[in-house]
């Protein structure tokens, strides 16, 4: 099944790559993005492309922050219908509400909460796909464009108490703090800004309850749903995000799901497949995308995929790819 986010989303990339020194063209041709597409924001790109658009840029242009850099610069303006939705919102907190709310419908597959945690608020967002496993741009993008959101209503020189970011810490990460000014915290379950609990009163400057309800409409009529993912990437979504924690529990997958532990295995096995083979599956997969950065131990990416010991790793590795992982990184 497709899933799919409004072209918005890529609103002034190929200007950006450009001034990233890279092509767009070449860019587009590489993740099956068509350039006119991108001109049309409320038309629908293919969720999958829209993300390796993202990571084959940071390739061509040698900027391995180069989603961090887009989304910082990126404006809720520019965003479309979502965009405009959290700024026609009366507060701050009603535009964190609806951004989250209503992100699915933006970017289908997608799970998004503005939640309580303690004294702090958590604006959290992770794709659900599970076939889209290289995605480290797109959520750092993501953050960036949300914090703007954030400064629509606070002002520029609002910063989060701390980022979180699903993947492992990439080679320039104190640059992300430098943007942030904030804490940034890797290999997490979900991508996260947290911020206090404060100013969610405050009046959005663009605020228009008679605009924020019809851009609403608008949204969702566009969009039709949210593209809710099948079980089996559910499933996947779930044990990636628990897998730096430690192999994950079949009971805390299926709770999190709503579904009886035996629901799920029969399902599961209706597929094909055992809990174990869908975690050894992300696993493999995860590896294969954490091996490339170089800057990672080994050691790591083991504890990244949910391995108390990185003999245990090494052997998985070497099964699944037939050398071991220095001698996957040595080619």
């Amino acid at each position: 099944m497709q899933h799919n986010i409004l072209a918005a989303a890529a609103s002034g990339v190929a200007g950006f790559i450009v001034g990233q020194g890279g092509c767009p063209d070449d860019v587009f041709h590489r993740a099956g993005v068509e350039e006119k597409a991108l001109g049309r924001p409320d038309l629908a790109l293919d969720l999958g492309a829209y993300v390796a658009m993202m990571e084959v840029a940071a390739g061509a242009t040698g900027n391995d922050n180069f989603g961090l850099l887009f989304g910082r610069q990126f404006q809720p303006e520019r965003l479309g219908l979502i965009g405009r939705i959290a700024l026609a919102a009366p507060t701050l907190g009603a535009a964190l509400d609806h951004l989250a709310r209503l992100f699915p419908f933006h970017q289908q597959a997608t799970e998004t909460r503005f939640i309580r945690d303690g004294g702090l608020l958590r604006l959290e967002y992770r794709i659900l796909d599970g076939r889209i496993v290289e995605r480290r741009q797109d959520a750092e993008l993501t953050m960036g464009m949300f914090a703007n959101v954030v400064r629509a209503g606070l002002g520029p020189s609002w910063m989060p108490e701390e980022v979180h970011f699903e993947h492992p810490r990439p080679e320039g990460w104190r640059q992300h703090e430098s943007l942030f000014e904030a804490p940034a915290h890797f290999g997490q379950r979900t991508n996260a800004l947290v911020l206090r609990d404060r100013d969610l009163d405050r009046r959005m400057p663009g605020g228009d309850m008679a605009r924020l309800t019809a851009l609403c409409g608008t949204l969702v009529g566009i969009a039709g749903d949210t593209g809710a993912p099948a079980l089996l990437d559910r499933v996947k979504a779930e044990v990636r995000a628990r897998l730096p924690e430690g192999y994950p529990y079949v009971e805390d997958i299926a709770d999190t799901l709503g579904i009886a532990r035996w629901t799920l295995q029969r399902r599961l096995t209706e597929e094909g497949l055992s809990f174990s083979d869908l975690v050894e599956q992300v696993r493999r997969e995860l590896a294969a995308v954490y091996i490339r950065q170089r800057h990672v131990p080994i050691a790591d990416i083991g504890a990244l995929l949910g391995y108390s010991e990185v003999s245990a790793f090494s052997r998985a590795f070497r099964r699944w790819f037939g050398v071991s992982p220095l001698g996957m990184r040595g080619r």
